[in-house]
C-alpha cells in the first residue's frame, strides 16, 4: 500500500514538473524558429540589393579624334615654328565609381603624330613621326538628377610615353616623355541598366622636351601639343 502511495506522489510530481517546464521549453522552441529567416525571403531581400546596387565598374569604347594645336619652337633658331598632325583612332577607358556622383576614370589609346618644320625652319618639311602613349587618370563628379541624361566633369594627370620615333628630314629626334595635366566635359545617356552612349571632350596639356640632330647640329626645343580629344562611342555599367 505504501508503495503504491509513494508512486502516486511520484506521479503528482512529474505532471507538476511538465505543466511548468513544456510551456517555457514550447516558447523558447518559438523564438528559435522565429529568429531564422526563411530561404526564400533572404534571396528576395539579396536580389533587391543587388538591384538597387549597381556594380561601381563601367567601360566605354570611343572612337575619339585627336585635334593637336599647331606651336613649339626649336631653341636658337628665332622665328622657328611646328606643327603636327591630326589624327583618329579608338580609345578604351575604364571608371570606377566611389560613389553614385564621384568616379574615377583611366584613358588608354595610343595615336601618332607627324612633325612639321614652320616658320624659319619651314625648309625642313617633315623633320620626324613619333607615336605616343598618353595614359590619362581623371577624377570625375557625376550630375544624377537628369534620369537618364548623366553629364560629368573631371580633371586629372596625364602621363605620355613617346616610342617608334623616325626621323625625317632630320638626322635625329628624340621626344622625350613627360607629365601633363587635363580637363574634361562630357555625358552618358543610358538606353537601359547597363547599356549607353556617350560623348565626351577632354583638353589635354602637353608640352614635351625634344632633343633633334639637324645637318649634324645638335639642337633642343618644345612641342606645344596641348591636344583636344573628341570622342563618341558606347557605354556598359557592369
Amino acid at each position: 500500500m505504501a508503495r503504491t502511495r509513494v508512486g502516486v506522489v511520484q506521479g503528482i510530481a512529474a505532471a507538476v514538473i511538465l505543466m511548468v517546464i513544456g510551456p517555457q521549453a514550447a516558447a523558447a522552441d518559438l523564438a528559435q524558429a522565429a529568429s531564422v529567416p526563411e530561404v526564400g525571403v533572404l534571396a528576395l531581400d539579396v536580389g533587391d540589393w543587388a538591384s538597387e546596387w549597381p556594380s561601381p565598374w563601367q567601360i566605354r569604347l570611343r572612337g575619339l579624334g585627336v585635334i593637336t594645336q599647331d606651336s613649339g619652337y626649336v631653341n636658337r633658331s628665332i622665328g622657328s615654328g611646328l606643327s603636327y598632325s591630326n589624327t583618329v583612332t579608338p580609345e578604351l577607358d575604364i571608371s570606377y565609381f566611389f560613389t553614385d556622383n564621384v568616379a574615377a576614370e583611366l584613358i588608354l589609346g595610343t595615336t601618332y603624330a607627324n612633325i612639321t618644320g614652320q616658320g624659319s625652319i619651314g625648309g625642313l618639311g617633315n623633320i620626324g613621326k613619333v607615336w605616343l602613349l598618353p595614359p590619362t587618370l581623371t577624377l570625375q563628379y557625376h550630375f544624377t538628377d537628369f534620369g537618364a541624361f548623366k553629364p560629368y566633369v573631371g580633371a586629372g594627370v596625364n602621363y605620355t610615353i613617346f616610342f617608334n620615333q623616325d626621323a625625317g628630314s632630320a638626322d635625329d629626334l628624340k621626344v622625350k616623355n613627360t607629365f601633363g595635366t587635363a580637363l574634361q566635359v562630357g555625358f552618358d545617356y543610358m538606353v537601359d541598366e547597363h547599356w549607353g552612349v556617350n560623348f565626351d571632350v577632354k583638353k589635354l596639356f602637353l608640352r614635351p622636351d625634344f632633343d633633334v640632330t639637324v645637318r649634324g647640329a645638335k639642337l633642343t626645343g618644345r612641342a606645344e601639343l596641348d591636344p583636344w580629344l573628341i570622342g563618341a562611342g558606347v557605354t556598359y555599367r557592369f
